[in-house]
């Protein structure tokens, strides 16, 4: 599954809309829609940022494992 598909889908699972992801992350919300949409790649931190938001690995978020 692409980064972009995998951000959504934890997203969706866990009932979350992307605004409150983004403010999460410290991010604006338009950046956050750009790593769904597959327009723009998150960097280093912001993906280990995801990856304590969702309480999982940064190998689960990137498929690693």
């Amino acid at each position: 599954m692409s980064l972009n598909k995998k951000l959504k889908q934890l997203r969706e699972e866990r009932e979350k809309t992307q605004k409150e992801v983004a403010e999460a992350l410290g991010i604006k919300e338009q950046v956050y829609q750009r790593y769904e949409y597959g327009t723009r790649e998150p960097k280093i931190d912001v993906i280990r940022k995801l990856a304590r938001y969702y309480n999982i690995s940064a190998d689960e978020i990137l498929e690693l494992k």
